[in-house]
């Protein structure tokens, strides 16, 4: 890269550690619990809906049978739930006279990809042209929480200290076992489905921001992708927001486990950023090739998993190590006013995850997977 000129990126910044959400939410046929391809009717009704900083609260995702709910920007993650679920009471709203309930998991029981109608844009296009037969696959839904950073700096340390976590609320999230109607074995198959996409997967392990604009830089020139949004990373910078986005977590379908997961991860950020200020060094990053490991493994076996947990390769049960991990985010909870959402993540181990439960309601009824649909159905309306 000598002598190359590269392009500056800039981060905005955030004054204060703010959080928002992103939650996508599948539109399911009432009757038959299929996907249905009418996101374009509930967008015509729900009309421009925007939060109070105006941003766009339903906005448009990849497949036609799903819609996108969005907050504003919050100081708690109580602000940013009620905000979520204002905007789904309208877009169910919209949806019911159609015929259709709302769902949210990794992925969906039954339904073909094939039958899936596309949406529209240059972008999407562009995607489905480059990526073919793995683009045309992606039937899946995602929790997506941006956390407001003060500088561009503390970015990758943050980043790189948080892969300590990805198993955590990867197994903590997991909601996707089945696929066309298959159990796949898997916790979470979306996390395997989706890392087939060329920008998606793990973050890269950058030491500081002039290292990520050298990457952004070679990016942008080959055309691996033409913007920062192609960059699909399950943590990656959010510049124009001056957020850290953590894309980890598979689609949730109860209010108190997404709040437990956004609490964790508004948790885990501040933490680290406090202790950046406090003139703390950050644990040694995990090897990239631990990082990795532990991603399938908790896609595999979900609150099962056995993780590596530093770089001498040390072992433990996920289950085991989050409950240390809890304990120490409670003071950051207590100040961020969402100690309560934080402690319910310790409870879905014990209640069971959502794989779990799918699991559970699919053997109950003999395999009839248009039950998991339901009690998924009534999870979210709940």
């Amino acid at each position: 890269m000598t002598g190359a000129k590269i392009e500056s990126v800039p981060f905005k910044g955030s004054p204060r550690p703010t959080i928002g959400i992103e939650w996508e939410i599948a539109l399911v046929d009432k009757v038959t619990r299929d996907l249905s391809n009418t996101a374009a009717a509930v967008f015509d009704v729900v009309g421009d809906r925007r939060a109070h900083d105006g941003t766009p609260q339903v906005t448009k995702e990849l497949l036609r049978n799903t819609v996108e709910i969005v907050t504003g920007v919050h100081s708690t993650v109580g602000e940013a739930v009620e905000d979520l679920h204002g905007t789904m009471d309208a877009v169910r709203r919209a949806a019911d006279p159609l015929g259709v309930d709302l769902f949210c998991a990794g992925t969906h029981p039954f339904a073909q990809w094939s039958a899936q109608q596309l949406t529209r844009s240059e972008h999407y296009d562009e995607l489905i042209e480059r990526t073919q037969w793995w683009g045309r696959q992606m039937m899946i839904w995602g929790v997506h929480v941006h956390v407001g950073v003060s500088h561009r700096d503390k970015v990758f340390p943050i980043l790189n200290a948080l892969l300590f976590a990805h198993p955590h609320l990867l197994a903590l999230s997991a909601s996707s076992p089945m696929w066309a109607g298959s159990d796949t074995g898997y916790a979470s198959n979306r996390t395997l489905m989706f890392q087939q996409l060329p920008t998606a997967g793990l973050p890269f392990q950058f030491e500081n921001w002039i290292q990520f604009e050298h990457f952004v830089h070679d990016q942008l020139k080959t055309g691996v992708f033409e913007q920062l949004g192609g960059m699909h990373w399950d943590i990656r910078p959010a510049p124009k927001w001056g957020t850290i986005e953590v894309r980890i977590c598979d689609g949730l379908s109860t209010r108190s486990e997404l709040a437990a997961m956004a609490a964790m991860i508004h948790c885990l950020i501040v933490d680290l950023d406090r202790r950046i200020d406090n003139g703390e060094k950050l644990p040694t990053p995990l090897p990239p090739w631990h990082v990795q490991e532990n991603k399938w493994r908790a896609a595999r076996y979900g609150l099962d998993a056995i993780i590596i947990t530093d770089a001498d390769s040390n072992e433990r049960l996920v289950t085991e190590d989050l409950d240390e991990l809890l304990n120490r985010l409670e003071p950051t909870a207590e100040r961020l006013g969402c100690a309560k959402e934080l402690a319910f993540a310790a409870e879905i181990p014990r209640r069971g995850a959502s794989y779990q439960r799918q699991r559970k309601v699919a053997a109950a009824a003999q395999g009839d997977l248009v039950a998991v649909v339901d009690a998924l159905v009534k999870e979210l309306d709940e």
